[in-house]
């Protein structure tokens, strides 16, 4: 193909993302799905060992003070794997969730391993957390839901469409990383950002005269983005024994700041698929549980405008612990008074893909 031929190409393709993009925004947000769910509990387990920055700016070399300006992290947990496994720690929110809800633990339809990172290849983590529960004879239905950083909400979603049907009537969703296994310490951005943990939420059938609602989900995926957050080893394409795989395909590389443009790219979708695209809508929100991406990507959120909204903030003494990082919030906001019973409020957060979602539901 000669230079004017790929020319004219490229200018097709712009012109057809430009008009994509202008039929999305232009189709306003649907109805409110008003799918009767509530939080019935939550629960979190963070491991032992707890890693200031300031020791991994003197193992990598970095000025005091660098992690905490530029990350946003004054401390994260990492965990001991051959003591902390993640089907390990996602039991131990479980537990603390089902203990809230005032239920045991097989008192669920659905057990939902809603992680980023991965025990084993096979089998997935949702058998390996029902064991860990002491379910592993109780033929409760258990499986993984795994959109890297977005999993909790997409497991939400799937649970609680599930339990909106009459399907069933209870499920347990479980976030439990270990991202510190696969860190990179050439690289500032990574080694400083992430952390290990779990979180756990009890879904259930609100009951009646509960305000707790689910009300719009708004996702959009831009895979043009794939290689901006990646570990491209452990599959088919990089195994570990592959003629093909270097150590570099076994840590996580990120290119943070082509991340934070893309993310603020999906930022429209979202909100207009929300309904919250004017200041007056969102100021009906009283509670907002990000993502806990990185510094940079919060300060993006609070300058959408949430004035009447109170901002749950994990980053600094847990780092982003993929997809444990939002319902780590939602614990945190729970259990401190930030988000409280009947009050409307937004998921929000973006995923290596890259994907931004977002959901409104009264808590």
């Amino acid at each position: 193909m000669d230079t004017e031929s790929k020319d004219t190409a490229r200018a097709r393709v712009d012109q057809e993302h430009g008009a994509q993009r202008r039929r999305v925004l232009a189709h306003g947000p649907g109805p409110d799905l008003d799918w009767r769910v509530r939080i019935a509990g939550l629960g979190r387990y963070l491991p032992q060992r707890r890693v200031a920055s300031a020791e991994i700016e003197q193992r990598v070399g970095l000025p005091a003070g660098w992690a905490l300006q530029n990350s946003g992290v004054a401390f994260r947990h990492w965990a001991q794997p051959e003591h902390e496994r993640a089907s390990w720690m996602g039991a131990q929110a479980a537990r603390m969730a089902c203990e809230q809800a005032g239920i045991a633990v097989g008192d669920v339809d659905l057990i939902v391993n809603a992680s980023g990172s991965a025990e084993r290849a096979i089998p997935d983590g949702g058998p390996l957390l029902q064991r860990e529960l002491g379910l592993g004879r109780s033929g409760i239905p258990a499986l993984s839901v795994h959109a890297t950083c977005l999993s909790f909400v997409a497991a939400l979603e799937l649970a609680a469409e599930r339990i909106h049907h009459g399907r069933i009537e209870r499920a347990l969703i479980v976030s439990s990383e270990i991202a510190s296994v696969g860190l990179d310490f050439d690289s500032p951005e990574v080694c400083t950002l992430f952390g290990d943990g779990a979180a756990a939420a009890v879904l259930e059938r609100a009951p009646d005269g509960s305000p707790s609602r689910i009300h719009r989900i708004a996702w959009r995926t831009m895979g043009e983005g794939v290689e901006i957050t990646t570990l491209r080893g452990g599959g088919s394409w990089r195994p570990p024994l592959g003629p093909l795989t270097t150590p570099a395909d076994a840590v996580f590389s990120m290119q943070g700041q082509a991340a934070l443009r893309s993310g603020i790219r999906l930022v429209p979708y979202v909100m207009r698929q929300l309904g919250l695209d004017d200041r007056a809508a969102r100021d009906g929100l009283r509670w907002v549980a990000a993502h806990q991406a990185s510094r940079a990507a919060l300060d993006v959120i609070a300058q959408i405008g949430f004035e009447h909204a109170r901002m749950v903030n994990t980053l600094e003494h847990t780092g982003n612990c993929i997809a444990a990082s939002i319902p780590l919030a939602l614990e945190q906001g729970v259990r401190e008074g930030t988000i409280r019973r009947g009050e409307p409020g937004v998921l929000l957060g973006t995923g290596a893909g890259l994907s931004g979602v977002g959901l409104t539901m009264t808590y």
